[in-house]
């Protein structure tokens, strides 16, 4: 579909839907992933591949299941999600210390080049999202939004 038809909304009554909290929280994510895809689709990572390069980087170390409990995943999927990163040489798993039957998480040299150049691509993703909200607005959104299903934060 060209960037015309997209542009063009429907003459269709959308009944409810548009004051719905769950209805504007997908039409934002719908715009907020076309956008982080536009920013930094080329590397092959995705929102939540993100997520995960970044909280490994910070907790060098961290077991996968810390991880799986800081991403909400379960942990199957994060021995996949870990498994292809490992593949692309980002991540490497080593024997966790006390327990060494678990794995602890570190980022390779490779991984730690491509999350400083996605942070730096992710900012300035960030900054077109907000393009329309003040700084004030934007603290205000995001605190809203965790005080929606704060057991998740």
């Amino acid at each position: 579909m060209d960037a015309k038809k997209r542009s063009e909304k429907p003459d269709l009554d959308l009944d409810l839907l548009p004051g719905l909290i769950g209805y504007q929280l997908r039409l934002a994510q719908i715009a907020i992933f076309r956008d982080f895809n536009s920013s930094v689709g080329a590397l092959d990572v995705s929102p939540g591949l993100f997520g995960v390069l970044v909280i490994i980087d910070a907790n060098a170390g961290l077991t996968q299941n810390a991880l799986a409990k800081a991403t909400h995943l379960d942990r199957s999927t994060v021995v996949t999600v870990i498994d292809k990163l490992e593949e692309r040489g980002l991540v490497q798993r080593r024997a966790a210390v006390p327990d060494r039957r678990a794995y602890a998480l570190v980022l390779t040299p490779d991984g730690v080049k491509l999350v400083r150049k996605l942070k730096t691509l992710v900012r300035e993703h960030e900054s077109r999202l907000c393009a329309n909200l003040s700084n004030q607005e934007r603290e205000q959104l995001v605190r809203l939004l965790q005080r929606i299903f704060p057991e998740l934060r």
